[in-house]
């Protein structure tokens, strides 16, 4: 069986160390902040101006003035603080940021990274993709093995516009987690229930 939204975010929560500063991207990875231990000292980044960012708040506990860069109201842990979005970015460039965990349309054998539009698509912007992958120390994306369509998104080469050339370190899909290695996709894991044979033979792997 494969992994549901919350499986996948509870495996990238296992990606991430104690005492770290980790950005989260839209979506899925936003799910990681609820599989964090409390007292692992982690630091969730929100490049809108966050650093401390907790879980996602009860119904009726949100604070309209509290959002990550989704625009999803949150919670701040102790110690957290707020501030502008050019000191976040600061932060980001400065290579502050130990971990990006984002989502991500296709992902080359070589770690390239497409996660910010499709051609033709309405698209407010890149927003701070491009600045996290190349200033995070790590990048984890997160998303689903296959498209909608079902066109896998683990690919020798993406098709899609670049948000980041080589530097995807790691995948974590609904049907398991793969390294991009260049000429391929190393498997590094495979959800509960999945075979090498149920993930097709039109992705590269290598042994």
């Amino acid at each position: 069986m494969a992994w549901k939204r919350d499986d996948m975010a509870r495996r990238a929560a296992a990606e991430v160390r104690p005492g770290t500063a980790v950005n989260l991207g839209i979506g899925i990875p936003t799910l990681v902040a609820n599989h964090l231990a409390p007292d692992a000292g982690v630091m969730l980044h929100s490049e809108n101006g966050l650093l401390g960012m907790g879980p996602f708040p009860y119904e009726g506990d949100e604070d309209p003035q509290l959002i990550n860069a989704g625009k999803q109201t949150v919670t701040v842990v102790p110690g957290g603080s707020t501030f502008d979005s050019t000191l976040s970015f600061a932060m980001i460039r400065g290579g502050h940021v130990d971990l990006a965990i984002l989502g991500a349309m296709q992902v080359g054998q070589n770690g390239d990274l497409a996660n910010w539009m499709v051609p033709g698509g309405l698209v407010t912007g890149m927003g701070g993709a491009m600045d996290l992958v190349s200033g995070a120390r790590r990048v984890i994306a997160v998303s689903t093995f296959r498209a909608k369509d079902g066109a896998p998104k683990l690919v020798p080469r993406c098709d899609l516009p670049l948000t980041g050339l080589g530097c995807v370190q790691r995948v974590i899909t609904d049907v398991g987690v793969f390294d991009p290695v260049g000429d391929g996709f190393r498997v590094v894991e495979l959800a509960p229930g999945v075979s090498r044979e149920d993930l097709g033979d039109d992705v590269p792997f290598v042994a």
